[in-house]
């Protein structure tokens, strides 16, 4: 397998690595003139290229091939609070990456634990998974937004809170299948609230359960991911 590198303002027929990405690719992974290599671009370009220049400053690439990965007919999107330990959420974007996410965005809940949040970090996790998996789209990471703006401006018919309070739910699996996707909401550690849910309800979003074990914040929208992905690839 070649080495993958992200390389997000690759246009035309030559790219030049960043001096970072030339001291590894040179240093470390001991790239030479004709080697060959893999670029995305994180916007379903999947390009082959052959070192030209082996500069540990500067190495330039020359693209011979150009593949375009179309999106799936479907988008999968999750929104999360944060959790207080920020290794959970760097492993979520981590996995969440790898399986396939389009969307993730961030809720600042009335129990959330962590007020704020940074995404320089969780974006090059992002990458770093982006290249590992040979995925050709990089999901959206979006800023920290509080759960009733957010719940307010998303489209209620495609989106579902999961939740741990008493009421009929159905399984995420029977309903993921609909429409052209769907987002996820999960609250954190102390759930979500009764004025949370009670909002969440009002504009006319659907409640639904992800099984019978209670999950950690992290695992939940993990499996929220995938079940989105099987319950797609079951319909068709």
């Amino acid at each position: 397998m070649p080495h993958t590198f992200y390389a997000p303002d690759l246009s035309g027929p030559s790219y030049t690595l960043p001096e970072d990405e030339s001291k590894h690719a040179v240093r470390v992974l001991r790239l030479q003139p004709g080697d060959a290599v893999e670029l995305l671009d994180g916007r379903g370009g999947v390009f082959r290229a052959q070192v030209a220049d082996d500069n540990p400053k500067r190495c330039q690439l020359r693209v011979t091939d150009e593949q375009r990965v179309p999106r799936r007919p479907y988008t999968v999107h999750v929104a999360v609070a944060p959790t207080k330990n920020l290794d959970r959420m760097e492993w979520l974007v981590e996995k969440a990456t790898e399986i396939g996410i389009d969307r993730l965005s961030f809720l600042r809940c009335a129990r959330s634990e962590r007020r704020e949040l940074k995404l320089d970090r969780l974006e090059r996790i992002a990458v770093s998974a982006l290249k590992q998996s040979s995925q050709a789209w990089l999901p959206q990471l979006d800023e920290l937004t509080d759960f009733a703006a957010f719940v307010r401006a998303v489209e209620a018919e495609t989106t579902f809170i999961a939740h741990l309070a008493e009421g009929e739910r159905r399984n995420l699996s029977q309903v993921a299948a609909q429409g052209t996707g769907c987002c996820v909401l999960i609250g954190p550690e102390g759930d979500f609230t009764p004025e949370e849910i009670r909002l969440a309800l009002e504009r006319g979003i659907r409640p639904v359960a992800l099984g019978h074990s209670r999950l950690r914040t992290e695992t939940a929208a993990l499996a929220a991911c995938h079940t989105v992905h099987v319950a797609r690839e079951l319909a068709q």
